[in-house]
């Protein structure tokens, strides 16, 4: 699959706070560098992320409900002669809103949102304008691309400017407007402007230090953002995003797939490009982080933000995890019978892995190969050749040499196999083959 270029960016959801960004462009060996900062400067049609500010805007007028049904017409529909519009996956009939925008059908999305605009379609823009999904950052870092939302004054304002615009058509939006938008609804509704600099410092002197600025306290009602976000969950659940479900903790968020106009060309012209998203933030039940990736220009073979985005996004969230144990539910003691469900220790320094257990305040089963003893060292005997299997290189070098034994490593990874059986006397300067893979 090639990718021409790529961005991702993590947020911290309370403060606004830019904890890591990152923009690839493929050349033409391809190799990947850092040409251009996407994130923030590269305005593009979102697709079907939009959707959930076009729901949105539709729930906070009270014309739309979660379980309201429309009829997705085996996923085609023309708003005009010649130009029909279709979902990925075409069939289906009628469904729940939640159900279309989990699968995130286009047919259903966007007849719901004629459907209630038709006759007003500019009350649909100035929704989304007081949810401000299109309004400049103004971030502390020059180079931010500009917000486009099409006003039905606009000479390009068509009959299928309304449909379109609701699927993610139309509009221009970056990646970071669209990533603050989306931590806004994981904020209870609160928007902030994206932190890129705390302090400013001179030679270790505080010259200045910034806070989160809030944009809008809420960009609309309670209902409308709980809503919002039973909707973010359903795609993970059970929807496009359904294989980057956790089960250690929950993920909300929609998938985008664009196609790329080419200039003056528009869509048809040579070979057609896409834009492959995924937004959301985790743990969605007590939001900590938002983020976005987008893949510009994937292969035509790939190119859905569910087979592209998402894996990267799972991958992001997934380190940020295992690295923040605070985001993890206490462990209890647990009584031994529930031992088995723990992760276990691969064997090393007990009191390298005790010091650890204690500050992470993790139960230890002492009959694991820890002794009771008060500098809990793992059970070994003097001048015995210890058992290393299991171990990493450096543990069992460790061991083996303070024995005396001159050990020959053969592989990578763990030791599966040592050539003097543990429990045999050690004979200092004996040569000791262990086997890792």
């Amino acid at each position: 699959m090639a990718i021409d270029m790529g961005c991702a960016v993590l947020m911290e959801v309370a403060t606004g706070e830019i904890k890591a960004i990152a923009n690839l462009k493929r050349n033409n060996a391809g190799n990947y560098y850092e040409e251009f900062n996407y994130a923030i400067g590269q305005s593009t049609e979102p697709g079907s992320t939009f959707k959930l500010a076009s729901l949105m805007a539709a729930m906070e007028d009270g014309y739309v409900d979660l379980d309201d049904t429309v009829d997705v017409q085996g996923g085609r529909i023309s708003y005009t002669h010649g130009l029909i519009m279709r979902d990925s996956h075409e069939g289906g009939g009628r469904m729940s809103v939640k159900k279309a925008f989990a699968s995130s059908s286009n047919v259903g999305i966007s007849k719901l949102i004629t459907k209630y605009y038709a006759r007003n379609p500019q009350s649909f823009i100035d929704r989304l304008n007081k949810m401000r999904i299109a309004v400049p950052l103004n971030l502390q870092i020059k180079g931010e691309g500009f917000a486009r939302l099409k006003n039905t004054d606009n000479k390009a304002w068509s009959r299928i400017s309304l449909p379109y615009i609701s699927i993610g058509y139309e509009s221009l939006l970056t990646p970071l407007q669209l990533l603050t938008f989306y931590n806004a609804v994981a904020n209870n509704g609160k928007m902030v402007q994206p932190l890129f600099v705390k302090e400013v410092r001179n030679k270790g002197e505080l010259v200045k230090s910034y806070s989160a600025k809030v944009l809008a306290d809420s960009i609309c009602s309670q209902p409308t953002l709980a809503k919002a976000r039973l909707l973010l969950e359903e795609v993970v659940n059970t929807g496009t995003a359904s294989h980057i479900k956790h089960a250690q903790y929950s993920i909300a968020g929609k998938t985008g797939t664009a196609q790329i106009a080419q200039g003056a060309g528009g869509y048809k012209s040579g070979k057609i490009k896409y834009q492959a998203s995924f937004c959301g933030y985790f743990p969605a039940d007590k939001p900590r982080y938002s983020c976005i990736v987008v893949v510009y220009a994937p292969g035509n073979d790939v190119y859905y933000g569910a087979s592209v985005a998402c894996p990267v996004f799972k991958e992001i969230a997934d380190k940020v995890f295992a690295l923040n144990i605070d985001m993890h539910n206490e462990l209890k003691q647990f009584p031994d019978s529930t031992y088995a469900g723990l992760p276990k220790n691969k064997a090393g320094d007990a009191r390298q892995m005790a010091l650890v257990s204690r500050k992470l305040k993790l139960p230890v089963d002492n009959r694991t190969g820890w002794t009771n003893s008060a500098n809990k060292e793992l059970i070994r005997t003097e001048n015995t050749v210890p058992d290393v299997k299991g171990m990493g290189l450096r543990d069992a070098l460790y061991l083996l040499e303070e024995q005396g034994l001159m050990v020959k490593p053969v592989g990578r990874g763990t030791v599966t196999h040592q050539s003097i059986n543990a429990g045999t006397k050690a004979v200092r300067g004996q040569q000791i083959i262990i086997e890792l893979s």
